[in-house]
């Protein structure tokens, strides 16, 4: 169990019966009546992001949350497959629960999946991937990395994101996930 008045940024704890994450907070001691705690939260299955205020005393469960490692092995029409990289056990997730890495899924790359009383709610990708881009306008000689000029590029995962003009189809890049952005060419 934990109380209001422990609630830290990142705390995890049961709240309605979901999973919530701690956003931000505030402890506030008014000059008359009982302390309480501003709390900014997000709920860990829907992402909804609200404000709640609590009294310090209040206590709530803690999740079953468990992090897994897992590598994507393919995809077919009954959904996305992955192996547990621990037990070797394949799971299965569909294509609304790998929303938010979908543009980066590529064979055997390592994932983390965040599951709650054993049912994945969340999937991230490496913070950084090295990806191939498949189809670009070719670049014109005399194009350099001093110029900030870009042209849009579709990467083998079906992403198309800006890359610089010397950038050309076949080249491998290193595109930070987090925002989707591309960081630098990888030398072979």
């Amino acid at each position: 169990m934990i109380t209001a008045s422990e609630f830290r940024k990142g705390t995890k704890f049961i709240y309605n019966g979901d999973p919530h994450m701690v956003v931000d907070f505030q402890h506030v001691k008014p000059g008359k009546g009982g302390a309480f705690v501003r709390t900014k939260m997000r709920n860990m299955i829907s992402g909804a992001i609200y404000e709640e205020t609590f009294r310090t005393e209040e206590k709530f469960s803690q999740p079953d949350i468990q992090y897994q490692n897992v590598q994507f092995l393919y995809a077919d029409p009954e959904g996305y497959h992955f192996m547990d990289q621990d037990s070797y056990e394949q799971i299965c997730l569909s294509a609304d629960q790998l929303e938010d890495v979908k543009d980066f899924l590529k064979e055997e790359t390592v994932y983390k999946i965040l599951a709650f009383e054993g049912n994945p709610i969340e999937v991230s990708a490496p913070l950084f991937m090295e990806l191939e881009v498949t189809e670009t306008v070719p670049g014109i000689r005399g194009d350099t990395a001093q110029g900030r000029a870009t042209k849009p590029a579709t990467l083998e995962t079906g992403l198309v994101l800006q890359v610089p003009l010397f950038v050309n189809a076949g080249d491998k890049i290193k595109v930070d996930t987090r925002d989707s952005k591309y960081l630098e060419r990888v030398k072979e």
